[in-house]
């Protein structure tokens, strides 16, 4: 009895190494099997990630695409003083103006008042002329310190809107000047003025209709 006890006890000692050892295998294994798949779900999830992030890209560039103006357009920068004459992505021509100064007038009596700025935003061409008439406004005359004449045809000088004018609403026109020493400054009373040669350019280009995002 006490020799097979002796045999005994190391038989359940290495039964029970080997049971570890092999518990120990099992667990180890799995954990690699299971790091593995980790990592392999985070591939996926990573490429998944990536291929989201493109296809929100495309998307957007697609978005990006269908608000730009389609065919030939008009870009003016009043803070550099220039105009852009564009077609689609395209810079058909860069031309230095004049706009706005931002100067304020006020009448004689302080009742009426202007903001000489030329207006920020989108617009189109609502009119064209050639060898173009201007209409003074009340506010040229308070300027030079004149009555305001009751007579329209006194409001009429010729010859000092250039060859071109390209109207956009409210009074304010593309137009051009006498001052060309002047472009590149905001001197204007809100109109946009534009040398000879550009002005030809831009008012053979664009037509009725066409757009003009002015910031």
């Amino acid at each position: 009895m006490i020799m097979e006890k002796k045999l005994l006890f190391p038989v359940m000692v290495l039964v029970f190494l080997f049971l570890a050892l092999e518990g120990l295998g099992y667990y180890i294994g799995n954990k690699r099997t299971s790091m593995s798949e980790a990592g392999i779900k985070d591939k996926k999830t990573a490429r998944i990630s990536v291929s989201e992030i493109k296809e929100k890209n495309r998307a957007l560039k697609s978005m990006i695409k269908s608000l730009s103006p389609g065919g030939v357009y008009i870009v003016v920068d009043t803070a550099r003083n220039l105009l852009f004459l564009k077609e689609g992505e395209r810079t058909i021509r860069e031309a230095v103006i004049s706009s706005g100064s931002g100067n304020i007038l006020y009448d004689a009596g302080g009742k009426k008042k202007w903001v000489f700025d030329t207006p920020r935003g989108e617009y189109t061409v609502k009119s064209k002329y050639i060898s173009p008439a201007w209409t003074k406004p009340d506010w040229a005359f308070v300027e030079e310190g004149e009555d305001i004449p009751k007579k329209y045809s006194d409001r009429i000088e010729n010859g000092v809107l250039g060859d071109y004018a390209l109207g956009f609403g409210n009074g304010y026109f593309i137009h051009g000047t006498l001052y060309t020493r002047l472009l590149g400054r905001n001197v204007t009373h809100g109109c946009i003025r534009v040398g000879d040669k550009d002005l030809s350019a831009v008012f053979m280009a664009a037509e009725i209709g066409t757009r003009i995002f002015i910031f």
